[in-house]
Formats: structure tokens, sequence, C-alpha cells
């Protein structure tokens, strides 16, 4: 294998605000271009406002670059960890300019989305080029590393959360717990030109093979196609005194998604069926999680081989020219009920 060599790593997540008064600007950041009803923008804003307007992905965040930090420190390799991001502060241009002004040349990116769609990978490069262009002269160049929605570490860490929320059901109920998979929703045309959906359903399969996907956080107007079935409705169908265990699958930490739309959303529905609803921890700082974050640096470098578990192999480093292309715009104007994120289309 050749080996690269890299000055520094760069974790780079979508943001959130701190406190009450970053959500307005937050969410303006986040539709920028969009044209979004500002009243629509407002009923998403009272999800922030629920949690006293501080989004929890930043400290979750911080709390990955210091896992992070400290298995580089003790297992190598020794670099630098920074953090930017695509619509709060650190904002990315912030964070590549302090780079170069630190010298690194040449980083690798973490993204912190698990699946491939354009909002959850191309759109990262995008933003990674465009924050370079505003820096100018000097800015580093970064790689993106690859996605890992088949790394045996993700799944090994996914499996032993789903373990851990079955431990909570009787043992002479969990024969008949069913487990729900959640992710985003995302338009059928965005998803139809990605491998989103089909990475979901074979990272599923890996975890637990007696599990359903579904899906969380829509938006749209209602003829417009998205993913489905969503997990409300899903929770609705069920029988009353059935238990469910609601795996977040598609995100890594928990997220407003996680927090408003499981945790306070879906949960209400299920305690109106009846139902008794687990929601699993996500990987977050899981240590083997952490470990597959190491891994795919080593790999990058040339200092390990890639690996990958189930069907497929692992996946490109490179994306293709035509991988996860940008949806054609609509108009906004129509859209109803959506989560902070989900009208961004994210």
């Amino acid at each position: 294998m050749a080996e690269s060599t890299y000055d520094a790593i760069l974790i780079l997540s979508f943001g959130g605000p701190e406190k009450h008064a970053d959500v307005i600007p937050f969410l303006e950041n986040v539709l920028r271009g969009r044209n979004v009803p500002r009243e629509r923008m407002l009923v998403v804003a009272e999800h922030y406002y629920h949690f006293n307007g501080r989004s929890p992905i930043n400290d979750q965040n911080r709390a990955l670059i210091a896992s992070l930090e400290s298995l580089l420190a003790t297992s190598g390799p020794q670099l630098p960890v920074y953090w930017g991001n695509r619509n709060w502060h650190p904002f990315l241009a912030d964070t590549l300019r302090k780079m170069r002004d630190d010298g690194v040349r040449k980083a690798l990116a973490f993204v912190t989305s698990v699946f491939s769609s354009y909002s959850g990978c191309r759109q990262y490069l995008e933003d990674i080029e465009r924050a370079r262009a505003e820096v100018g002269e000097g800015a580093p160049h970064v790689d993106k590393l690859r996605s890992f929605y088949n790394h045996p570490l993700f799944i090994e860490a996914q499996a032993e959360r789903v373990r851990t929320a079955l431990d909570q059901i009787p043992a002479e109920r969990r024969a008949a717990c069913r487990i729900l998979f959640t992710a985003h929703s995302v338009p059928k045309a965005m998803a139809e030109t990605s491998d989103y959906e089909a990475q979901l359903n074979e990272a599923c399969r890996l975890v637990a093979d007696n599990g359903r996907l579904v899906f969380q956080s829509r938006s749209g107007a209602p003829g417009q196609p998205w993913l489905e079935p969503d997990v409300g409705d899903v929770l609705r169908d069920m029988d009353s005194d059935q238990d469910v265990v609601v795996v977040p699958i598609g995100f890594i930490s928990d997220h407003m998604e996680v927090l408003y739309d499981l945790d306070t959303e879906a949960q209400a529905i299920a305690a109106e069926r009846g139902v008794n609803m687990i929601r699993t921890g996500t990987v977050g700082v899981h240590p083997k999680f952490v470990g597959m974050v190491r891994e795919l640096i080593l790999e990058r470098m040339g200092t390990c081989e890639p690996r990958a578990i189930g069907k497929c192999g692992p996946n490109h480093d490179v994306c293709p020219a035509d991988c996860c292309p940008a949806p054609a715009r609509r108009s906004n104007s129509a859209r109803s009920e959506s989560s902070p994120r989900a009208i961004a289309q994210r």
C-alpha cells in the first residue's frame, strides 16, 4: 500500500446553535437561498427552544474530538484534530484559515454522516471547496474519509447499543420485541441518485437481521414522495403492550432529530398507543466507533487494509464525478411539517 502524509484531522459537521439567541441566525444560515416561509422556520425554531436553544450536536462533537485526540495520543498517528461546521461556529472556512496559519497543508476530514446522499456526502465536498476558495492562497488540501456504513467496528458498536436496549425488556418478552431502525427520510428523487437506501438496508441487516428500516423527520408537501414508512405511522399500527426498540442508525450521536423527533414526538405516540418504546443510544463515543475513525485514518494513510463486512466491500475513497448529485431545486412554499434539518433536506 502506498503511504500518504497528512498534517491534521478535520471533524466536519452540520453545526447547531449553542443558545437561544443563536437559533434564528443558525436557521437562516441553513435555509439561505431556499424559499422556505419564515413561519415554517419559526415552527422549527420551537424544537430548539424546547431545549433552551442549545443543539446537542456541538457538545457531542466536542466529546468525539476529545476521545479521538486521546486515542491518537496513545496509539497514533500523532496528528492534531480540528473542527469545522457547515452552518454554525466554528465555521469551516474559519477552521481552514486557522489550519493554514498553523502550517497545515494536507488534512483528512471525517464527516459526521454515515450514509451516502447529496446532503450527507457530496455537499460536504462542496463545502470544503467553497471554504478553501474563501481562505485563498495557502488553504490546506482536504481529503474526505470514505463512507463506513459496513465497517465492522461501526456495526459492532451499533449492535452493542441494541443489546443494551434489549436487556431492558423482561426476558420473557424479549423474543417478541420488535426492532425499528430509523434514519432521516429524504426525497425519493434524492434516494434514487445515491446509495443511501441500499447502504441503510445493508447496515440494518448486519446489526440485526430481524429489524425493520423506517424513516423519520420527513418534510415536504404531502404530494412530494419521500422515503417511507414513517416511524410514527408504524408505532400507531402496533398493538398495545408491544415492546419495541428504536435504533437511530442514521445518526452517529443524539442530534435534535433524535431528542425531539424520537424522544419527544415518537415516544408520545408510543405512550398514547400503549407501546413500550425503548430508544437505543447512538454510537457517539463508543470505543469501537472512535477506534474505527482512527482505523479509517490509518487506512487512508496507507498503513492498514480497508475493512468491510457483509455483501459489499469497502466504499470508495474518492467519489466519482456523478456520485450523489444535487437534487433539483423545488419551490418550498407548500412544505409541511419538518425537523430542524429536514427543512434543508438534510
